[in-house]
């Protein structure tokens, strides 16, 4: 058990220098090397730590066991732990919310009085109305380790479809809920994992998509998904097969349109393209067979919604920023083009109160736009500030919306806005324990290996002195088109107010530049990823911001992966690096389950032999080379991660820890009851960042303000 000092600002740290601990390497367990060998297209390649790979083997799970013991006497022994654990506590402890839904004249959103673990999902009969409480995720388990997943209301209001995750699984079962009474229905539905539901209109059931079940009775990720209908008050095994793709690893998910009258049936198999079905309903049930509107496999077509028999699309073809277009159900292959593609990146798009608002990324910054159905511009939403904006979802034949804004100093306020007037109104605004005062963000842009510029954030105090000797924490992850904007997190800011910068790269992989800047991370181009990181460092570094003692690189998932080949391609450059849940073995990162094989989008396989040699040229795992000096390591990961499997980081660690030739620590902090990091306890995510925190305090020799 650990135990902490009391509470106490770090702010009034400034008398105590609790910095360097230089605590001894510690001795790691050993980890057993066999003669395990694979061999990819005539090249053979060891794999001597296969057996991590059996989770719960007895081995595995001693060495697991081992691992963590010598990780937590390491942190428990590092002096700023304990104030930093405390102070975090203080400084999450502060009211949110999340963005309204309004369905059936009531109003859904979460709500956190501070240090719940898990947020509460609220009902109100009106928007000014008192709300109560519909789901209180905290009562599910004593620990905080089961979470609310997704949620969906009825079209009258008065029914809940809800999932709910346990240990941090991303495998889920459905629950439905009587918003008026509070009492759950007796259907309950399993097998399902990544998908949502959509309502019938008739609000007697819905479409929702799940796993088939292997020979021994559970759920086989290792196929692929179908829709199902689920008529309320009938068990599961009722439910009729609606859709099932032909091609084996074709997922496909379902959409009710807003009026009932469709069921839109998107294929999910990759990042870069998809094809999209049409079904006509009656009473909810199909009416017709299934029937191709894209079927190509030459862009990305993303539904937005319908007025009529017009079904209206996103689509990257011919448009890598993205467009909007329309299609008649009746004739889908005369498309309509309606917003042409633009020079800022299209980020999502929705149909409210008969205008379409668009949101696109500007430099890694958010912009929203009005249009009329025929895509005539109408205005530009005025958001608060310079920052991120999300949310904008709401009803064709309602004109109100709401939205989020934040930025990386300024807290996630929530808007009302009316798509008609124009008009923003403030619905809530969180109140902080933060001087926010203290702390300016910057942009800049700086040139990548390959002459490429690219942008970086930049957050720190004000006034600060650029002579290389500021503790910098830099953040990316340049993959799946996914954008870091600028957001709000207490944990971020309290390494801020500690002393530090925190600096996020806006890497190539992501989608700040639309899809060409995705493709330019991707398979044989991934390596220029890793070069924009490295030059991000590099800049930091000739600026003054900091120096490689004093410089620590973190990312997550395929941000794991980021640092992981970062570190092991230039060990030089970093004064520590945290991987945390990473991708880190790329030779067989496929094998786990089948949606990670439609990772391979952005990845390649190795399997394919082209795919193979830029895999294995930059694998992390693969790249650990023995007698190196590697820099102060701390991996992060959790027993329950099923969405990246913990063995990429065991392997990983058991070979780092193997090959260092010097005196900087190389450990391994295992989570139990976690998964990937969706519906983490609050207090699992302050006690992780709490160890982070002062492992870099110690690595970087930050001395506490």
């Amino acid at each position: 058990m650990r135990h902490h000092k009391p509470i106490l600002a770090l702010a009034t740290l400034v008398t105590t220098t609790l910095a360097g601990a230089s605590l001894a390497q510690p001795a790691y367990p050993d980890a057993r090397r066999d003669g395990t060998v694979d061999t990819y297209h005539g090249v053979r390649v060891p794999a001597p730590y296969r057996w991590l790979e059996n989770e719960t083997s007895d081995e595995t799970q001693a060495w697991i066991a081992a691992e963590n013991k010598v990780t937590n006497a390491y942190l428990d022994a590092l002096p700023a732990r304990g104030r930093i654990e405390a102070r975090l506590t203080e400084l999450y402890n502060y009211e949110r919310f999340g963005i309204p839904e309004e369905e059936g004249g009531r109003y859904f959103y979460t709500r956190n009085d501070g240090l719940q673990n898990q947020s509460v999902l609220y009902v109100a009969d009106a928007l000014d109305a008192t709300p109560r409480v519909l789901i209180d995720p905290n009562t599910f388990s004593e620990d905080g380790t089961q979470a609310l997943g997704g949620t969906e209301v009825s079209p009258d209001g008065k029914l809940l479809a809800y999932a709910v995750s346990d240990g941090g699984s991303d495998w889920a079962h459905l629950a439905q809920r009587d918003v008026e009474t509070g009492q759950d229905l007796p259907d309950t539905l399993g097998d399902i994992k990544f998908s949502g539901v959509s309502w019938t209109s008739d609000n007697a059931g819905f479409y929702y998509s799940r796993y088939p079940r292997d020979a021994d009775g559970n759920a086989d990720d290792q196929q692929a998904v179908a829709v199902y209908h689920h008529r309320l008050g009938t068990p599961q095994d009722q439910d009729p097969l609606v859709y099932q793709a032909e091609v084996s690893t074709h997922n496909p998910y379902a959409t009710v349109t807003e009026d009932g009258n469709f069921l839109i049936v998107s294929h999910f198999d990759g990042y870069l393209a998809n094809a999209v079905y049409m079904i006509r309903l009656e009473n909810g049930l199909p009416a017709t067979e299934p029937a191709p509107i894209f079927d190509k496999w030459d862009g990305q077509y993303d539904f937005i919604g319908n007025v009529g028999e017009t079904l209206f699309f996103t689509t990257t073809k011919d448009a890598p920023n993205s467009r909007v277009i329309a299609v008649g159900a009746a004739n889908p292959d005369r498309v309509r083009e309606v917003l042409p593609e633009q020079e800022l990146a299209i980020q999502g798009v929705s149909l409210i109160g008969r205008h379409i608002v668009a949101q696109f990324i500007q430099d890694a910054k958010t912009a929203v736009r009005v249009y009329t159905l025929t895509g005539q511009p109408v205005r530009e939403v005025e958001l608060p500030g310079v920052g991120s904006a999300s949310g904008f979802a709401g009803h064709i034949t309602s004109p109100e919306t709401f939205y989020s804004f934040s930025g990386f100093t300024q807290p996630g306020a929530i808007y009302r806005y009316d798509v008609t007037t124009g008009q923003s109104e403030l619905f809530r605004q969180p109140e902080v324990l933060f001087d926010l005062n203290q702390f300016e963000t910057s942009q800049v842009f700086y040139e990548s290996k390959d002459g490429t510029k690219v942008p970086m954030f930049l957050v720190h105090k004000k006034g600060i002195t650029l002579d290389g000797t500021n503790p910098t924490l830099l953040y990316g992850y340049g993959g799946f088109n996914i954008s870091l904007t600028p957001s709000f997190r207490a944990s971020r800011l309290a390494w801020v107010e500690m002393g530090g910068v925190y600096a996020v790269a806006n890497l190539r992989g992501g989608g700040e530049y639309g899809e060409a800047w995705h493709i330019a991370g991707t398979k044989a181009n991934k390596q220029n990823v890793f070069d924009d990181f490295i030059a991000a460092a590099e800049w930091l570094i000739e600026a003054g911001y900091t120096s490689t003692p004093k410089l620590a690189i973190e990312g997550g998932s395929n941000g794991g992966l980021l640092v992981g080949a970062c570190m092991t391609q230039r060990p030089d450059l970093f004064g520590a690096c945290v991987p945390h849940v990473g991708v880190l073995d790329m030779l067989r990162y496929h094998t786990q389950s089948a949606n990670a094989r439609q990772w391979s989008d952005d990845f390649g396989l190795s399997e394919d032999p082209e795919g193979f040699r830029y895999l294995w040229a930059y694998s992390p795992l693969h790249n650990v080379r023995v007698g190196a000096c590697y820099p102060p390591t701390l991996i992060t990961t959790a027993e329950g991660d099923d969405r990246v499997k913990p063995w990429h980081s065991y392997k990983f660690a058991a070979a780092l820890q193997r090959a260092q030739d010097c005196d900087n620590p190389v450990m391994i902090r295992i989570e139990t009851r976690a998964g990937h990091g969706a519906g983490k306890p609050l207090s699992k995510a302050i006690r992780e960042t709490a160890d982070i925190y002062a492992f870099l305090v110690d690595q970087l020799d930050m001395p506490l303000e």
